[in-house]
């Protein structure tokens, strides 16, 4: 699939409102939705068609819980990367794309090159996770963790009213 950049895209306030609505509940039909829109169901799936072949959808997905399905320690963890140059980025990058307990990979600004999101059955499975992995992938010279004591908010919703291609609804 050819993404668009996002110059490219042009979004109205159908669009917007599309979003909203599969952002709180990927599941709903396309009838379902067509009718909480207002458009016939064709209309709705060219839309969300769109909306999924330029980007803007990447992906429909089931959010777990990490504790319900035996994944009880999550941490966030700060990587600094040596040496830093290209050939090292992306080696780790590489290996830490093909690492399932690793979620996310940011790359941030600041003290540190990288943020991780990592999950583990337990704080053991974790320490053992460290010491095998993380470090083992190329260009690690520096972990730092935090491990989640408990979530407090978590979504999966971006907030669209405050996006600067929000069209103004008056």
């Amino acid at each position: 699939m050819t993404t668009v950049q996002p110059a490219e895209i042009l979004l109205d306030e159908t669009d917007f409102v599309i979003l909203a609505c599969l952002q709180s509940d990927a599941t709903m039909t396309n009838v379902e939705l067509a009718k909480k829109i207002g458009f016939s169901p064709s209309a709705c799936l060219s839309r969300t068609r769109r909306l999924r072949e330029t980007g803007v959808i990447r992906s429909y997905a089931a959010i777990l819980d990490e504790e319900k399905v035996g994944l009880e320690v999550v941490t966030y963890v700060f990587v600094c990367l040596s040496p830093h140059d290209r050939t090292t980025t992306e080696a780790f990058l590489a290996r830490i794309r093909e690492i399932p307990s690793i979620t996310e990979c940011h790359n941030i600004s600041g003290v540190h090159d990288y943020l991780l999101k990592i999950v583990a059955p337990s704080m053991h499975a974790y320490r053992d996770f460290v010491i095998d992995t993380l470090i083992e992938v190329p260009g690690v010279g520096e972990v730092e963790s935090s491990v989640v004591l408990s979530t407090e908010k978590q979504s999966f919703q971006l907030p669209l009213a405050e996006s600067k291609l929000w069209k103004s609804r008056s």
